[in-house]
């Protein structure tokens, strides 16, 4: 496969500039992450709330300029590209965000929030555009009469396939999904996934899928990356990730998947001690040392490094933890579909 994004120990981190009385601070909300994206694959982006996953999605759009490291697209270094000329690539990166009622415009109809991305790019004649509206509609799986109503005349899952057709106006390259279904309800939730897939497949497209809900990570993932505090710490093929998780946190995260046989909740389900730590002061050594049922003085004077320890599948940690046979079943049985 053929590579289409790489990051490399991307950093974004958000000061406060101090005052008389106070101290200024920074939050690191993404501190050296390290990506590659291919052709036509997705790659899931899972982890607590809080843990810098959808700022690392804008960030490698370049919606936040990074702090450091840098973005590469297609080969070519766009960490430092202008405004001007980011807005010439924008046309091959686009996203799809959390909330499809605050990412539409109120004051505008469908088919103007449709026809924008082509009226920004100077794509088309009016009498175009029209035509592309009503067919991005159809084939997001609203009629064509939609272009002329609001946004708040539909469901939140219509204004998410709005978003959809919006952001694969211009037929991009790279989609970066930011939570895009964890507000609507799980029958919504499947039919937007199942539309993402055969968008995928009819257009080509590489998808970053950001969630927190790993039953649907693995549905649509081609591999995962699991992120904590500003770091990845596990990445994968999906079926190695899932079913041979080797960093501490990914097993606690597959554990809290819900389980419908109830003689297994209490034997599968890893509880993690204390509260997630603030990215303004994160640990020094291994970031997840002051949850991990495992650490040692090792974990909070050091920070791990990334090892491989299969084909494609790596993890940050200073002991990786082999999987029983025992614990892989009932991980198994935890995200059976």
């Amino acid at each position: 496969m053929m590579e289409l994004l790489k990051i490399k120990d991307l950093k974004k981190h958000f000061h406060s500039g101090g005052g008389l009385l106070r101290k200024g601070y920074s939050v690191k909300a993404v501190d050296g992450v390290s990506l590659s994206l291919n052709k036509g694959e997705t790659l899931g982006l899972v982890g607590e709330s809080g843990c810098g996953k959808s700022t690392l999605g804008r960030t490698l759009l370049k919606l936040f300029e990074p702090t450091a490291g840098k973005i590469y697209f297609e080969g070519k270094d766009i960490t430092s590209l202008s405004v001007k000329d980011m807005r010439v690539l924008r046309q091959d990166m686009q996203i799809v965000f959390q909330d499809p009622t605050e990412s539409l415009n109120a004051r505008h109809t469908v088919g103007m929030i449709i026809e924008e991305p082509f009226v920004i790019h100077n794509i088309g004649t009016a009498s175009e555009r029209k035509v592309w509206v009503k067919e991005l509609l159809v084939k997001v799986g609203l009629s064509e009469s939609a272009a002329e109503r609001y946004p708040h005349e539909f469901s939140g899952g219509q204004k998410q396939r709005i978003g959809i057709a919006r952001a694969i106006a211009l037929k991009p390259k790279l989609l970066v999904c930011d939570e895009s279904v964890s507000a609507l309800d799980v029958s919504v939730q499947a039919q937007i996934i199942n539309l993402l897939l055969a968008l995928q497949q009819e257009l080509q497209l590489s998808l970053i899928f950001i969630a927190h809900d790993l039953s649907v990570v693995k549905h649509i993932s081609d591999r995962v990356a699991v992120m904590y505090l500003g770091k990845i710490v596990e990445t994968g093929p999906t079926a190695n990730v899932y079913t041979q998780p080797s960093h501490p946190y990914t097993q606690a995260l597959l554990s809290a998947i819900p389980i419908p046989n109830p003689r297994l909740r209490n034997q599968t389900r890893i509880m993690l001690e204390g509260e997630l730590p603030s990215p303004i002061n994160p640990p020094q050594g291994c970031r997840f040392h002051t949850r991990c049922r495992y650490a040692t003085d090792k974990c909070q004077a050091n920070q791990p490094i990334e090892v491989n320890i299969s084909a494609n599948h790596s993890v940050a940690c200073h002991y990786p933890l082999d999987v029983a046979p025992s614990k892989i079943n009932k991980i198994e049985v935890l995200i059976t579909d």
